[in-house]
């Protein structure tokens, strides 16, 4: 497997899609349509789209594009956090639509980067796996600056009742997977509930509470050393077989599998 791969201007007029154990990040010029885990999308204008390991990314008809792989072994966000803080910003944020607008500018700087990582990757050699490192951390620190602006300008001027539903879903996802449960503790209808979820986040209520919890999955599978059956308990799971379904069924790969392929990470250590 590839630590980190580039694939530079795809031209993908009949559609490109993406599952696999690395993180991504897609450059694209101009305005592109695209799902994640058959959530859709739309980014206008030039911009990077952030994917991490083995969610489901499509597009159609879009021209264009340049993508960067890396392995979590190669590059650890985990362990690089203070250094470039996307980890629950560009990465691993089911709140938010996981993409940043750029600038042309900004697309260029980005856009250059990437070429020169195509041109180290062929010869990797050790100063060179370093330089890319530092490459990629500058790619992942100014996109997660752009980030960060764009959640404040979004949400300062939002005004609702239902702005706390992400801090509800962390306090109760474990053990309240029911919509019900969330439209009670609100005093409304499931239906009305969905329909403002839905209008402030992007994806109904129920799809972020299933995500949250696949979500705490794979951070339990990545960076400890649980085994699956103690995930499993964890996450309120009456068994390892249950846990092993579920899982699969959302990801599309066994908890094992997923283990294998992304790995442990060193901050497990």
């Amino acid at each position: 497997m590839n630590r980190i791969t580039v694939y530079d201007r795809i031209e993908a007029a009949y559609g490109f899609s993406i599952v696999s154990p690395l993180y991504h990040l897609i450059l694209a010029r101009r305005n592109i349509r695209f799902t994640v885990d058959k959530v859709p999308y739309s980014l206008d204008g030039p911009g990077c789209i952030f994917l991490s390991p083995y969610q489901q990314f499509l597009t159609l008809n879009i021209s264009d594009i340049s993508v960067l792989g890396f392995h979590g072994d190669f590059y650890c966000i985990e362990y690089h956090k203070k250094e470039v803080a996307c980890n629950g910003i560009l990465f691993n944020n089911i709140y938010m639509p996981p993409y940043i607008v750029l600038d042309l500018p900004q697309y260029q700087e980005i856009d250059t980067i990437f070429q020169k990582i195509n041109v180290l990757q062929n010869r990797f050699e050790s100063y060179e796996e370093a330089l890319i490192k530092a490459y990629l951390q500058v790619i992942l620190a100014l996109s997660s600056k752009e980030k960060q602006k764009a959640i404040h300008i979004e949400t300062q001027d939002i005004i609702s009742p239902y702005l706390n539903f992400r801090e509800i879903i962390e306090e109760f996802y474990i053990q309240e997977r029911t919509l019900g449960f969330y439209a009670d503790y609100y005093g409304t209808s499931t239906q009305q509930l969905s329909k403002k979820i839905k209008a402030l986040f992007g994806k109904p209520p129920s799809v972020l509470i299933r995500e949250r919890l696949i979500l705490e999955a794979k951070k339990l599978l990545h960076l400890t050393y649980k085994n699956i059956n103690e995930v499993a308990y964890e996450l309120g799971f009456e068994d390892e077989f249950y846990f092993s379904r579920y899982f699969k069924k959302e990801v599309g790969i066994s908890p094992k599998k997923y283990r294998k392929d992304v790995g442990i990470s060193i901050v497990a250590k």
